[in-house]
């Protein structure tokens, strides 16, 4: 079992800044890939980022790539999600994951290959 806990949610205005943290506690974090997801209200669960185990791999979806970088401390079981330049469409609840990959390097976009979720932290971009 792998235990997330998020932080680091809140208002902004657009155009400001916000890091998102992600506690991991239990198994080894570094054996995990990580991911970051959001959720608007009235819409399905998103991709947003992943980063590889040890860091050096990362993935964004297209809306956040120049804007949101991903990054890990595995000495500090963390992964945090930077958003800068931030948008109203940006607002959603904010989710961290963990995928037990195995051997696969292969950095998934789908919420259906993590294994393990945090509770959310909201995060609302306003005009």
């Amino acid at each position: 079992q792998v235990q997330l806990v998020e932080s680091g949610g809140g208002l902004v205005q657009a155009g400001g800044s916000l890091r998102l943290s992600c506690a991991a506690s239990g198994r080894t974090f570094s054996n995990y890939i990580m991911g970051w997801f959001r959720q608007a209200p009235g819409k399905e669960r998103d991709f947003v980022a992943a980063i590889s185990r040890s860091g050096d791999k990362t993935t964004y979806t297209d809306s956040v790539k120049g804007r949101f970088t991903i990054s890990r401390d595995n000495a500090k079981n963390t992964v945090f999600l930077h958003m800068n330049s931030l948008k109203p469409e940006d607002t959603a609840v904010y989710y961290c994951a963990a995928h037990d990959a195995g051997s696969s390097w292969y950095l998934s976009p789908r919420g259906s290959d993590y294994d393990y979720w945090g509770q959310g932290t909201q995060v609302i971009v306003s005009s």
